[in-house]
């Protein structure tokens, strides 16, 4: 079921997915003896009252995970989220509470803070792409270029940040790029052996570099149609030759600076992996509060 934050309507995570992710992650953390620092240095009896803080302003993602990060090492540990996923905060802002066992409080929160400033890092990018076309119809689109095993919450980041997802892997749609097309001889092959081969629920997408191959393949009625490093007038060209029939997607050379001008062309969306790849952590800290 997807649960609403602000304006955002967001998918609701798998708790499988992330169980499996926090277990792996203070497993490794853990190693096989556990916090010996924490252990050296803290009775065991001793509680811990703590704050999570946004060193900066951004777009968080990922609370659910850093909460799920404290209960799989101690399901004492009390995490009050103070912000949900999708919500901008401002520069000092606390964002999370957590009580409990202080030795648990500290083995978890290094695991808890790798997520959320990670996911948050790709929430707060994408909400920087996609402030720079709202005044378009264009969507940005994340891709997958993800880091292996993450992609999950990678893209669930994307739609805290207020953009879209592509396709999550190679089984759920059908993108024929250019190697595609070089190895089944040309555009409307690929085209027409990909529809013979597709269920009718899965998509074709073709991806074209010039417009005449983008003639070539809307005769053979693909779903979508990618037009990959085009310049922003072959773009408006190549909206104006589909005509609005199907939605039209731009991919490459796709950075901060040059969105807004690819987005103005009356693309329908602009796929980029510089929301995933090459988007900086937020900086979020947890500090122990003494009363």
């Amino acid at each position: 079921m997807a649960k609403k934050s602000g304006k955002l309507n967001l998918p609701a995570l798998s708790s499988l997915a992330i169980r499996k992710a926090v277990d792996s992650a203070l497993r490794e953390d853990m190693g096989l003896a556990g916090d010996i620092t924490s252990d050296a240095t803290i009775p065991v009896a001793a509680k811990a009252k703590a704050v999570m803080n946004s060193r900066e302003a951004g777009t968080i993602a990922g609370i659910e995970i850093a909460a799920a990060a404290f209960r799989a090492l101690d399901p004492t540990v009390k995490f009050k989220a103070l912000v949900p996923d999708g919500d901008r905060v401002k520069s000092k802002q606390d964002i999370a509470r957590i009580e409990g066992p202080a030795r648990s409080v500290l083995g978890a929160e290094r695991v808890a803070l790798n997520y959320l400033c990670h996911l948050s890092g790709i929430a707060s990018q994408t909400a920087r792409f996609s402030e720079r076309i709202a005044h378009t119809k264009a969507k940005v689109c994340c891709t997958r270029k993800t880091i292996p095993g993450l992609r999950a919450f990678e893209k669930y980041a994307v739609k805290c940040g207020g953009g879209s997802n592509h396709r999550y892997g190679l089984d759920d749609a059908i993108l024929i790029k250019d190697n595609h097309i070089a190895v089944a001889g040309g555009v409307r092959q690929a085209i027409e052996a990909a529809r013979a081969f597709a269920g009718h629920l899965v998509k074709i997408e073709v991806e074209v570099d010039t417009l005449q191959q983008l003639k070539t393949a809307l005769k053979a009625n693909p779903d979508v149609v990618m037009l990959d490093n085009m310049s922003p007038a072959q773009l408006r060209k190549g909206v104006a030759l589909v005509g609005g029939a199907i939605p039209v997607e731009a991919s490459g050379n796709v950075d901060i600076e040059t969105i807004r001008e690819i987005a103005e062309t009356g693309v329908d969306m602009i796929s980029t992996s510089k929301i995933t790849m090459s988007a900086p952590t937020l900086d979020i800290g947890l500090d122990i509060r003494i009363s």
